[in-house]
């Protein structure tokens, strides 16, 4: 599994260029942004993105076939896969928190706190999209996978847009759902982990299943 995370760390590396520019448009976007929640599910995804782009390198040129004869098992590439997933899909979500706050303190429009909650209950959702893309990427490979991504965040698209009509039509005070939430700031936390936490590993064990029943 070291070995593993060293290679797919080597690669990040080979990527540095992108990760700059990517890291020089979120600083930009702190400027024109004010919405803290889309800069750190912005790069919560990217990270989520770079980290399972691995599998397509894997995938390339009986990639597999090769690993699988050193002393790798299936279940190590993995669990290795999440590992790094959440190594740089974590790092990206923290990033903008950090850039967040940091802007949010600079323009004084919001209070630190109201952004940590924000940044806490928008993990699961980083944990979700790296639970969704690994497994699909696994089944269906690199091009269908991507496929498979995309109408998947379509439906995602879909099913908020939905929920955002009938809170409209609801008229629901989201302002005061949220600040009963954040009074309740370690309960609220502690679910968003527990969420995340369960959506991953029901996700892992799918992953599993799926590398030890492929063909190479």
């Amino acid at each position: 599994m070291k070995g593993l995370l060293i290679k797919d760390i080597k690669l990040m590396g080979n990527m540095k260029n992108s990760l700059l520019l990517i890291l020089l448009i979120s600083i930009v976007m702190t400027t024109y942004i004010k919405d803290a929640s889309f800069l750190i599910m912005y790069l919560g995804m990217i990270g989520t993105t770079f980290a399972t782009s691995t599998l397509s390198y894997d995938e390339f040129d009986n990639g597999y076939s090769f690993l699988l004869s050193l002393p790798v098992t299936r279940k190590g590439y993995v669990m290795e896969k999440y590992g790094f997933g959440l190594l740089l899909s974590g790092s990206g979500w923290l990033l903008g928190t950090v850039l967040a706050l940091a802007a949010g303190i600079v323009r004084g429009s919001r209070e630190p706190l109201d952004i940590i909650m924000t940044s806490i209950v928008l993990l699961p959702t980083v944990f979700f999209l790296l639970a969704v893309m690994i497994p699909f990427r696994l089944k269906f490979g690199s091009e269908k996978g991507r496929v498979v991504v995309i109408c998947a965040a379509g439906a995602a698209f879909l099913v908020f847009t939905v929920a955002a009509e009938i809170v409209k039509r609801t008229n629901l005070d989201l302002d005061s759902i949220w600040g009963k939430l954040t009074l309740q700031g370690a309960g609220v936390m502690a679910a968003s982990l527990a969420i995340g936490t369960v959506i991953l590993l029901i996700s892992y064990r799918l992953s599993v299943s799926i590398m030890e029943k492929k063909e190479f």
